[in-house]
């Protein structure tokens, strides 16, 4: 399986921005299982970057942002902002702030109350602090609620208050740990359209940990995907998605047609005695076209023809069954069942498309230029 050099793990297409640089070199903690928690990963998330771990449960993202809160201690590795290393430094001198999922607000006290102790802690003068509260209520949107307390607000309103409060101190960076798993899906999707905003107006560096594919594309400048405790590969949204470089990453970002491959020759492969055209372009990382791989066709890449004689030259074409047919609203997804092996497969077409039913012999079919062939 192919994995990122340091080059590339710490390569960003974003500009410096006004937060603070998180480097991880080699970082690894090891808690005696069988494999490590977190395997020797190097990333950095540069200043001002809204930076996304992302992967299922138990691959090692939540350990690596508690690693970086220094709530873990490290086993290998260094970590350090803006160029210092705090790898032996205390949570409480690091200067991060942490936003959880369970909101973690004092009950018996008011929301201004709640936001204000950090400051007070910090023993900042009272006028200082009534500005600042001010200032991070209207930022989340909810001046005028001072004085009201956490239980008459609602699950989304007591997640604004807590992120007003890890962010009223001006903290060197925001570590978010899936901080909307408890909310619904219209309030999550909400709060992230919020999330987004407050990151661009405060200008920090956020770094937040989930294993929601659509909130990680969402959200993210770049996402870290996670497997097994190492990093599988980085980069924005778009460059995830469209160009995976692993077939762990095509397969978690998105729908996926994957054809495993057999024999293959220079320019062409064969699948199921189809031989199939090979773009340059879209071999991820390797030369020419080994063994061991796989291709990968997005859903929306996909036509569906009656027949042969409906393909155009130059097309990769497979036979196929429609299996169902789900109306999805803007479009129909036909699944498929592809080939003498029966593999599964989508294709997407227009809403406006009945022309298909369960039963059907089609002919499925994508242009070489939009598949990718990774490793497998």
């Amino acid at each position: 399986m192919t994995r990122q050099t340091t080059a590339e793990l710490t390569a960003t297409p974003r500009e410096t921005g006004r937060g603070t640089e998180i480097r991880l070199e080699s970082v690894t903690k090891d808690y005696g299982l069988t494999t490590p928690a977190v395997d020797d990963i190097s990333l950095t998330i540069e200043p001002g970057e809204f930076m996304t771990l992302l992967g299922p449960s138990g691959s090692g993202k939540t350990t690596t942002l508690n690693l970086i809160a220094g709530f873990e201690t490290l086993t290998a590795g260094t970590i350090s902002l803006d160029g210092a290393d705090v790898s032996d430094v205390p949570p409480h001198r690091r200067n991060l702030g942490m936003l959880f999922q369970n909101y973690a607000l004092f009950p018996h006290m008011t929301i201004a109350q709640n936001v204000a102790y950090p400051l007070r802690q910090r023993k900042v003068g009272k006028q200082e602090i009534a500005r600042k509260v001010a200032e991070v209520l209207e930022l989340v949107q909810l001046t005028g609620r001072d004085d009201t307390h956490p239980s008459k607000l609602s699950g989304g309103q007591q997640q604004r208050v807590a992120l007003a409060r890890a962010i009223v101190f001006e903290p060197k960076a925001l570590l978010l740990d899936e901080p909307l798993g408890a909310l619904d899906r219209n309030l999550r999707a909400a709060l992230q359209t919020e999330i987004r905003r407050i990151h661009r107006e405060v200008g920090s560096t956020f770094v937040f940990v989930t294993h929601d594919q659509e909130e990680a594309m969402n959200l993210a400048d770049r996402i870290a995907l996670f497997n097994s405790g190492r990093i599988e590969q980085v980069g924005t949204p778009q460059q995830l998605y469209a160009e995976p470089e692993t077939l762990f990453t095509a397969r978690f970002l998105g729908d996926s047609n994957v054809f495993e491959l057999g024999r293959t020759a220079l320019g062409s492969v064969v699948w199921e005695g189809e031989s199939w055209a090979v773009d340059p372009a879209t071999v991820s990382a390797h030369p020419g076209v080994p063994s061991g791989c796989a291709i990968v066709v997005r859903p929306e890449d996909v036509e569906v023809a009656g027949g042969r004689d409906a393909v155009p030259a130059g097309a990769n074409a497979v036979r196929a069954t429609v299996r169902d047919v789900e109306y999805m609203g803007a479009y129909r997804t036909l699944l498929l069942t592809i080939g003498e092996r029966g593999l599964f497969g989508r294709a997407r077409i227009s809403a406006l498309r009945g022309d298909y039913a369960i039963g059907d012999d089609v002919v499925m079919w994508w242009r070489p230029r939009s598949q990718r062939i990774v490793a497998a």
